[in-house]
């Protein structure tokens, strides 16, 4: 006997088709049945009796024989009917393995086959539907939205201890076993190049100024108390009055002089540092030995956790707000983008084309690893399960040739008795 199916193992949707299946299987047997009580009733009934009763039971049995045939048929593709193991029966359990196999290559010939992977994306034009999707206000709100769910899932992995420590040891030795030196002197150069660093110069030369301003009477006592001991008083604040009257006019001169020699001085001093930590040996092992110990220092292993919390806690804050800046920009960008998509054809081509090739050389390259998935998933299932799965999916409609069966059968009864008949 079959045994039970556990509904524990049948999703929602399984348990109806399962119901489907059963009403279906009761109406093709319950016909069955009709056809069969009405062969015996009417063939006691025959003789002697009107002459339509011998169509009738010659209808009946053809429709009994042809439902009972129908019914070996459907049965023998799950299983043994009446558990009897007639050969050729049950095919579906014993062809599993082949079945799976078959369905793989059904797949990779029809489906995954390169020229029809680009074909089918070629007429899809997936660009310009994501195009006109994107511009769409909801659209992008909508990546936008789906991308804040992927930074908070990440920023979620940040809270574990295990996590932040593997990122520290990562960058940190990174930190410590690369030179970073000439990295700093190309881009000391490119700064010093495009003149980047001049606004910073004109901050220091401007709080310079100031600072001399406001400190007016203790650098005059400091100057003083540093005068030689011999050296007559109103001499040493005199002198004092004149040095610092002379570094406020320097100050000065720099903050407002874009040409001020000082800032030529800062340039060269500058340029040079960038050429020695590019090409000055001495100065790379210094520098490199500097971030080396300030990657082992104590404190900056305390210190990186806390830096890593307190970026997550702020890319939280930018992400869960619907109204900030970071997500209006976001959306506005990707709103621009399926504007582009759909609006530039030559833009439009490339990216399908970038499409198309990216999604043959997946196809290409990984055909057969997708196609084994199919295959060995079947082959996973036990033969039984196997069965039911296909069972519960088509078993509904097979129910159908049953019905025909007897239906066809008992019209096909009817014309030869009748063709008999006629033949005397």
């Amino acid at each position: 006997m079959r045994a039970p199916v556990d509904p524990t193992e049948l999703s929602a949707a399984d348990l109806a088709r399962r119901t489907s299946l059963r009403r279906h299987k009761a109406f093709a047997t319950g016909l069955l049945l009709v056809a069969a009580v009405l062969w015996l009733v009417l063939r006691a009934q025959e003789e002697g009796g009107p002459a339509w009763v011998g169509y009738a039971r010659a209808a009946a049995e053809a429709g009994m024989v042809g439902g009972l045939a129908d019914w070996f048929a459907v049965t023998a593709l799950f299983r043994h009917p009446l558990g009897v193991p007639v050969p050729h029966t049950a095919i579906i359990p014993r062809r599993k393995d082949a079945l799976g196999t078959s369905l793989g290559e059904f797949v990779g010939a029809n489906f995954l086959a390169e020229d029809v992977v680009r074909g089918k994306l070629r007429r899809a034009e997936v660009t310009r539907r994501l195009g006109r999707w994107l511009r769409r206000p909801e659209g992008a709100a909508r990546v936008t939205e789906e991308l804040a769910r992927v930074v908070r899932a990440g920023a979620g992995l940040l809270r574990d201890e295990q996590v932040v420590g593997v990122l520290e040891r990562a960058a940190l030795r990174r930190l410590g076993t690369t030179s970073v030196a000439p990295a700093l002197g190309r881009l000391l150069d490119r700064v010093v190049d495009d003149g980047a660093h001049h606004g910073l110069v004109d901050l220091a030369a401007e709080r310079t100024h100031d600072w001399l301003v406001a400190n007016r009477e203790s650098l005059l006592d400091l100057m003083t108390a540093q005068a030689p001991a011999w050296s007559p008083r109103w001499l040493d604040e005199r002198v004092s009055e004149r040095l610092y009257a002379e570094l406020v006019r320097i100050a000065a001169g720099v903050r407002d002089d874009p040409a001020h020699d000082a800032r030529g001085a800062i340039d060269r001093f500058l340029a040079q540092l960038a050429r020695d930590l590019q090409q000055d040996a001495a100065t790379v092992a210094r520098v490199d030995g500097q971030v080396r110990a300030l990657a082992e220092h104590p404190a900056v292993h305390r210190s990186f956790a806390q830096v890593v919390e307190s970026g997550r806690t702020t890319l939280l804050e930018l992400v869960d707000d619907p109204d900030s800046e970071l997500r209006r920009r976001i959306t506005d960008e990707l709103a621009a983008l399926g504007a582009r998509l759909e609006d530039d054809a030559p833009l439009r081509a490339k990216v399908d084309a970038r499409v198309e090739d990216l999604v043959g050389y997946v196809v290409s390259t990984y055909r057969d690893e997708i196609l084994t998935l199919i295959t060995d998933t079947v082959a996973a299932w036990d033969a039984r399960s196997t069965a039911r799965k296909v069972e519960l999916q088509v078993g509904r409609d097979l129910q159908y040739i049953r019905v025909n069966g007897t239906v066809v059968g008992a019209l096909a009864g009817l014309v030869i008795h009748g063709v008999a008949d006629l033949l005397g």
